[in-house]
């Protein structure tokens, strides 16, 4: 389902999401977030700067929440998991691209782990038990899934993958995949920072203002008012 804003009808897109928040049924995990325990396993670099790439659904509220993590300089929109030529949002949207829709996170490493940032993932940013969807949202391209820098992302992601399925957390099995060795190509501006552009948006509030507000009860140590927009640090910070 194609929820969001076109060139074409602003309108239109938000009588869709309306008409989709009407019969479908709110995600409890998404509406709520879930208490996890944090990773077992986790990275041991604690200086420099970091990029992690994480795919969970429709991308404007994956962003928002990372947006909105204390440690953060920067998270961008965009497609992660196809090619270069295809990484296009109308081209995406057919779901035949190899792509998901993904959002890039740029992170101090002494101010928040690879794993708290997995932590905050997989308890507020989207379901990672919905194959292939996120809530209204159908398709490959809206996959749970870690694209990792490195090797040793693979690694951590990987163990707090079977640490969670062994704890029984979830209702169901977690589906994410990861994928190493794929590129992450920058969205088109008028998806950057949507959340914080459009807060009353039918389909940010019914679908996304929540995980903000989960993510500011749940991590409050972690959770910063102000978020990071790309509009002020550009795209390549």
């Amino acid at each position: 389902m194609k929820h969001r804003v076109t060139f074409l009808s602003f309108a239109a897109a938000t009588s869709l999401a309306v008409a989709a928040s009407a019969f479908i049924a709110p995600n409890a995990l998404a509406q709520e977030g879930l208490a996890i325990p944090a990773p077992a396993l986790d990275e041991t670099a604690t200086t420099g700067k970091e990029t992690a790439v994480f795919a969970g659904g429709c991308f404007w509220g994956v962003q928002g929440v990372f947006q909105r993590v204390d440690g953060v300089s920067n998270a961008v929109s965009g497609y992660a998991g196809g090619a270069r030529n295809t990484a296009q949002y109308e081209m995406v949207g057919n779901g035949n691209t190899g792509h998901a829709e993904a959002v890039r996170v740029t992170f101090d490493p002494a101010r928040v782990s690879y794993g708290k940032l997995l932590q905050i993932y997989f308890s507020v940013a989207h379901d990672p038990t919905e194959l292939n969807r996120q809530s209204p949202d159908v398709g490959p391209q809206y996959r749970s899934t870690v694209f990792p820098a490195s090797d040793e992302q693979a690694r951590i992601a990987k163990a707090y993958i079977d640490q969670l399925n062994k704890a029984r957390l979830y209702e169901a099995a977690i589906v994410t995949t990861i994928e190493p060795g794929k590129a992450f190509y920058p969205a088109e501006d008028y998806h950057q920072d949507f959340l914080t552009n459009n807060p009353t948006y039918p389909y940010i509030v019914y679908n996304d203002m929540p995980k903000i507000e989960n993510l500011k009860r749940l991590f409050p140590a972690s959770f910063r008012a102000n978020p990071v927009l790309v509009a002020k640090v550009g795209i390549d910070e």
